[in-house]
């Protein structure tokens, strides 16, 4: 049987393999209900990773899914043994499936289904996870106005007016891998 603290390590090194250039931030608050297990940035998008290891249960899995997909352009859930059969219920169609498995004294992972683009994140809610300091950030390197004493929403929405949002994502992927945790 593995347990989440078995998943996690060899986790982030199956990531890193699979998919290039990556940053993970571990147990990500998403809104106010929900809370990614791992929020992994590429230099282009926002992925969830939902992780069910034999020990959990579906209990929460349905609001979960709700967070994860407001945010996220794709999103996978990570299941042991255990889930192997019935996930796929339990997810959208378009949520990518990894197995994870202890076989011969090593965590291995199979990738069971690809994840494809989520439908329903959206492009506020993304740019919500960037503190005030990275949306200055990006104001500056576009050279749009400060808005010094307008709140984080207001600016988030004036971004979304003047700039196209696949610029302004890659803007927003750029300043979470710069992200010092030390800093502020």
């Amino acid at each position: 049987m593995l347990y989440d603290k078995d998943i996690r390590d060899p986790l982030f090194d199956y990531l890193e393999e699979n998919f290039g250039k990556i940053r993970v931030i571990d147990e990500k608050q998403l809104g106010k209900s929900t809370r990614a297990d791992m929020f992994m940035v590429t230099e282009e998008e926002f992925i969830g990773i939902e992780i069910k290891s034999d020990a959990d249960t579906y209990t929460r899995l349905q609001m979960q899914t709700k967070g994860y997909d407001a945010y996220c352009d794709r999103n996978y859930i990570v299941v042991g043994n255990r889930h192997r059969k019935h996930v796929a219920e339990h997810v959208p169609e378009y949520w990518g499936i990894i197995l994870v498995e202890y076989h011969q004294n090593q965590v291995l992972f199979q990738l069971v289904r690809e994840a494809n683009e989520n439908p329903k994140w959206k492009p506020d809610k993304q740019l919500s996870l960037l503190w005030r300091q990275e949306l200055d950030h990006i104001l500056h390197k576009y050279k749009l106005p400060k808005y010094k004493q307008k709140a984080r929403s207001y600016i988030i929405g004036r971004m979304l007016k003047k700039m196209e949002y696949g610029m302004l994502k890659k803007a927003a992927c750029y300043e979470l891998f710069e992200r010092d945790y030390t800093k502020y």
